[in-house]
């Protein structure tokens, strides 16, 4: 029974580490503690054959721990300032220009090509793309993150772009719910306050969002924001009313919710990695991210581990994200094989991916 819950617990893990090989404390949380997702930063990458190996070490670290599935690899690949891949991977610019084109096309040919260069590198998922709706010019982490301040624009292009990286093999994630456009604070360092009455999130936060799970999106991925008018006490990745009731209950999403890191101030200054992990997986988040220090990891993870044991978390609740986090897998991981260096190499920057970069900076005056 103790060794289900660990493995339960873990499979909803995303951990981060440093480094350009699989960190020993990263292959023993896979290992021991049965971790089912890990994410690439810029840290960890120099080129697609090293990815290619790393994403092959991680996944045989999960195959000595006995996984039942791969591990589940995702990356920030956006476009523009946020992409963890650079060259020789295709240059893409910001989603800003893809607003700019109008073009659902070329959004959706973008996550094709997207698409490609991560699937030959083992990537499950990206973590993209940011469906938030740009409408405040003093925002500090969005801005040209965003394809636009039109949220209609925002939720058309962005389910082209769903459509484009998940017709190709690779689960996407729109992000920040339900909304970080109108914030004039980082999440990393502080924790933003949205002021805005319901009828306002309705007409433009939330709308890109409906049309994202419209498509089918695989995963959203939550904002630590507080979000006074839905609730005025806890940010929206701790809160059951954001997450369980909204999202969930209103919006109808069964997809997999992920929590956005809890090592960003925004979390860690009030609430740190173990009470944290708890909220969050009782607010009806299914993956957990915890991107770099290893003891706010184990802290996170076992602090879990108690509450599904005590009952604070209940079974329901934990076979509930079991079977989502499993369905992810089953569908973006059926048939995973260990990446192919040389397929990797020739993926990257491929010239028809090039090509769309290209019409896209054209069409929109916005380079890479």
């Amino acid at each position: 029974m103790m060794k289900d819950v660990v493995r339960r617990v873990g499979q909803r893990f995303m951990i981060g580490f440093e480094g350009l090989v699989a960190s020993e404390d990263a292959r023993a949380l896979i290992r021991q503690l049965g971790v089912g997702h890990v994410i690439l930063f810029a840290r960890n990458v120099v080129g697609p054959e090293q990815v290619a190996e790393l994403i092959r070490e991680l996944q045989s670290a999960a195959r000595e721990g006995g996984h039942e599935r791969p591990l589940f690899v995702t990356v920030d690949q956006e476009g523009g300032r946020v992409a963890r891949l650079k060259e020789p991977w295709t240059l893409w610019p910001p989603l800003r220009a893809v607003g700019r084109s109008g073009s659902e096309e070329l959004a959706r040919r973008m996550g094709a090509a997207l698409a490609a260069e991560l699937t030959a590198c083992g990537f499950g998922g990206d973590l993209a793309p940011v469906v938030d709706v740009d409408t405040n010019p003093a925002n500090p982490v969005i801005g040209d993150r965003s394809l636009g301040d039109d949220p209609d624009l925002v939720g058309r292009l962005g389910a082209a772009m769903i459509r484009g990286l998940q017709e190709g093999g690779v689960a996407a994630c729109a992000k920040h719910f339900p909304g970080h456009g109108d914030t004039e604070l980082d999440s990393h360092l502080e924790l933003p306050i949205v002021e805005q009455p319901r009828s306002r999130l309705e007409d433009v936060e939330l709308r890109p969002f409906r049309k994202a799970i419209e498509a089918g999106v695989a995963m959203i991925m939550t904002a630590h924001v507080l979000v006074r008018e839905l609730d005025d006490s806890v940010p929206a990745t701790l809160s059951p009313r954001v997450v369980g009731a909204l999202l969930r209950k209103e919006l109808g999403y069964s997809g997999v919710v992920v929590a956005d890191d809890l090592e960003m101030k925004a979390i860690a200054k009030g609430w740190g990695p173990k009470r944290a992990s708890v909220m969050a997986a009782k607010a009806s988040c299914d993956v957990i991210g915890v991107g770099k220090n290893h003891d706010a990891q184990v802290e996170a993870i076992e602090a879990l581990i108690r509450a599904a044991e005590s009952g604070e978390v209940s079974f329901a609740e934990m076979e509930a994200a079991d079977g989502r986090v499993r369905r992810l897998k089953e569908t973006f991981l059926a048939d995973y094989r260990d990446p192919d260096p040389r397929r990797a190499r020739m993926a990257a920057g491929a010239a028809e991916h090039r090509a769309v970069a290209e019409e896209i900076a054209a069409r929109s005056g916005i380079p890479a």
